[in-house]
């Protein structure tokens, strides 16, 4: 399927193009790039234009390029001014391809959340979703150049890491619907409090003329009803508060799904969804809400939702022989850290956690890192281990029969693993990135034949 020729990139980003080329995909990766693709020179880490004949070899269709390369001057290329924004010109252009454009954001689970919505919809029209977590300045664009035409649901998954991201994010994906899964305290190091990363989240709905679909509990859900309907967009709430137009009920959490009851604003709603958790029920309600904004079939979605499971790292299940593994070690802050413990909690047998640090949280690491101590999850879970300076915190507030090993590094506790199938049924695994838990993920998965559990606890 074409995506761009040389004269419709040319035309939306204003640049001058060599040659007559047509891409069926576009790539800023060469490690990823597949035949046909046009070929984005980012300046990030690294210079773009460094692999561009590199990329050219593998089968790009072109590049483009702020410079042309030494040597590539007869080469099917797109030359422009700036390499970024030229990218932005082209999902401009692009955005039109859609019939329904979904936007995504929030402290915690816009992965999932992203992932729920393609599943929901998948069976109701073409949906285009973003890959991984393309959710920054570069992602979003990307994701919206890479659109196919008719497509009609597009996802757009928009994060940020400091003030003023979200905003200029939002103006090029121009959603129809907008989710807010919640707000925490992450990022505290950019912000100067919970009400300014409110403030920026709700800066999704800037332009926007639909619906916003707000987590309706919690103590910024006031403000940010109020931010959206100051744009002038429709509000719908969602969470398990009375005052929520999409209410939980009930969420029964079995081993790797949830039965969820809801009400709707039609009525009663029962499914079930392959994840186990309260937190991915109240992320189905945004969904749910989300789809039936779009003017897409809620019941239907509602239904498709039994074959979505968490991505990678985000509270998947792993049978290894006797021993359950949630894998949860992707990204990790107080409010994430707080439903992981609570599902955890709610599993069967004997339970451990390893926990690695919470990262850019700002002045209060410490002390929220050691709060979390006081979880009522914390009752019920057996053992802790704990890895990084500022899980330490949390470690000397544990009770003393609930502490399990601290070690500095994650890579210092890997000679315990083979330990873990004697000392617990079930075993959690949760940090930010930069902890490096996953390395504990792997050695797990390393201790026998790791199959990944679907919704009724079978491999």
């Amino acid at each position: 399927m074409t995506l761009w020729t040389a004269s419709t990139a040319a035309a939306a980003t204003g640049g001058e193009s060599h040659g007559d080329w047509v891409a069926t995909g576009v790539s800023i990766d060469t490690r990823s790039l597949q035949a046909g693709d046009l070929f984005v020179a980012l300046q990030a880490a690294r210079d773009g234009h460094d692999f561009v004949a590199q990329a050219l070899e593998k089968g790009a269709a072109a590049a483009l390029v702020s410079r042309i390369p030494e040597g590539l001057e007869n080469a099917p290329l797109l030359l422009v001014k700036d390499v970024l924004r030229a990218l932005e010109d082209m999902a401009r252009a692009a955005r039109g391809r859609a019939q329904k454009v979904i936007a995504v954001t929030g402290s915690v689970g816009k992965t999932g959340t992203k992932e729920m919505l393609r599943v929901a919809l998948r069976d109701q029209g073409r949906v285009h979703a973003a890959e991984k977590s393309f959710n920054n300045q570069w992602g979003v664009p990307l994701t919206l150049a890479r659109m196919p035409r008719n497509t009609d649901f597009a996802v757009i998954e928009i994060g940020m890491n400091h003030p003023g991201e979200i905003a200029p994010l939002s103006a090029l994906a121009r959603p129809d619907v907008a989710i807010i899964t919640n707000v925490a305290p992450v990022h505290m190091a950019a912000f100067d409090s919970l009400a300014g990363i409110a403030a920026e989240k709700a800066a999704i709905v800037r332009g926007m003329t639909g619906t916003a679909v707000l987590n309706g509990d919690g103590e910024m859900a006031d403000l940010l009803r109020r931010l959206a309907q100051a744009e002038g967009v429709e509000v719908l709430q969602f969470g398990g508060g009375d005052g929520n137009a999409l209410r939980l009920l009930s969420a029964r959490v079995g081993d790797g799904f949830t039965d969820v009851q809801a009400e709707m604003p039609e009525g009663p709603l029962e499914f079930c969804i392959g994840g186990a958790g309260r937190h991915f029920a109240l992320n189905a309600l945004a969904v749910l809400g989300a789809v039936r904004a779009a003017g897409a079939d809620v019941k239907r979605a509602a239904a498709a939702l039994e074959n979505w499971h968490p991505p990678a790292g985000r509270g998947e299940r792993w049978a290894i022989g006797g021993l359950t593994l949630i894998d949860d070690s992707y990204n990790a802050n107080p409010l994430s850290m707080s439903v992981a413990l609570e599902a955890l909690a709610n599993s069967p047998g004997r339970k451990l956690a390893v926990l690695g640090d919470m990262l850019e949280l700002g002045q209060q690491e410490r002390a929220l890192h050691a709060e979390l101590a006081g979880h009522p999850a914390v009752d019920v879970i057996d053992t802790f281990h704990c890895v990084g300076p500022l899980m330490r915190n949390f470690y000397d507030a544990l009770p003393p029969e609930k502490r399990g090993q601290w070690v500095e590094t994650a890579a210092e506790l890997l000679p315990r693993v083979a330990d873990l199938p004697e000392m617990a049924d079930i075993v959690m695994v949760k940090g930010s990135l930069g902890a490096k838990v996953g390395l504990i993920v792997d050695a797990i998965k390393d201790l026998g034949d790791a199959r990944a559990l679907d919704i009724t606890g079978e491999s």
